[in-house]
């Protein structure tokens, strides 16, 4: 009952691989005769991109004849995800904005107390709360030491919840909340995609935990959201996992069968919807 806590409380306190000292060498080019050593703890980044309504959503609300919602003006936050799901007072990391095209810019990011992962958070009236994995320690077993540029950040509708929701079923959500939630977001939940290396949904990819009694936690919605099985990937390469509605806790995702897909970090908390992108190798398409 205490692991997944204790093993949470270790990552955010930096007892894992990224935990190096402060002073490490910079990232490796060309030319380096002038290059000084980055001492993270003091490092400050700038992370920008764009933000869109999460593809299968505009999908959806586009079949049902239901207008996209902008995202102009909407507040942005960059976060420590992780450390939010354990109210971690130096989770939020930056501030900032979305444009008319959904673009921002927050600069002055301190990456100190990244451990695990960088996000973007977006929480609307019409959306859900939910974060979106930018950078993953996974790849580099480090915290960020340059600038994040072209990140794209998904927001997600309350109406495309609701059909999650409703496709992953009442009786299930209820059953791995031991009756606590009935909604994806009071239980916590990671909406994920595969994608290949082009971007393209990925079909027939079955998401692997590293933990063993977490892979009934896993889901993956039929093309046309009205039920949701636990085989693999339907066309859309969608899948849901549903959080305990409790205590938050991490774990690591693969592709079975894939060395190409490396494992990422993953976590869940109540309240908190967390968007991942699956990809092969360490660069998203």
């Amino acid at each position: 009952m205490m692991r997944p806590r204790f093993l949470l409380c270790c990552a955010l306190l930096g007892l894992g691989p990224v935990a190096c000292g402060p002073a490490v060498e910079p990232d490796p080019g060309v030319d380096r005769s002038d290059s000084q050593t980055v001492d993270t703890d003091h490092l400050a980044i700038t992370v920008a991109g764009h933000a869109e309504v999460f593809p299968e959503a505009t999908r959806l609300l586009e079949a049902q004849g239901q207008a996209v919602p902008s995202l102009e003006g909407l507040a942005l936050t960059i976060e420590e995800p992780l450390r939010v799901g354990v109210s971690d007072p130096e989770s939020v990391l930056g501030n900032g904005s979305l444009g008319s095209g959904g673009e921002f810019s927050v600069s002055d990011v301190f990456v100190r107390t990244v451990n695990l992962s960088l996000a973007a958070t977006l929480e609307h009236a019409g959306f859900v709360r939910s974060s979106t994995v930018l950078f993953d320690t996974a790849f580099t077993r480090t915290r960020p030491r340059t600038d994040i540029i072209g990140a794209r950040v998904w927001a997600v509708p309350v109406s495309f919840h609701d059909a999650l929701t409703r496709a992953v079923g009442d009786s299930a959500i209820r059953a791995h909340t031991a009756d606590r939630a009935r909604t994806l977001s009071n239980a916590g939940f990671i909406l994920g995609r595969v994608v290949d290396a082009s971007g393209a949904p990925v079909a027939g990819a079955r998401v692997v935990p590293d933990r063993g009694e977490l892979s009934s936690r896993i889901y993956y919605p039929a093309a046309d959201f009205q039920s949701a099985r636990q085989d693999a990937t339907s066309a859309t390469g969608l899948f849901v996992y549903v959080h305990s509605g409790a205590a938050a806790d991490t774990f690591t995702l693969s592709i079975e069968g894939s060395r190409s897909y490396l494992p990422r970090n993953a976590g869940a908390a109540s309240g908190l919807g967390l968007v991942l992108t699956l990809h092969p190798g360490s660069i998203p398409p």
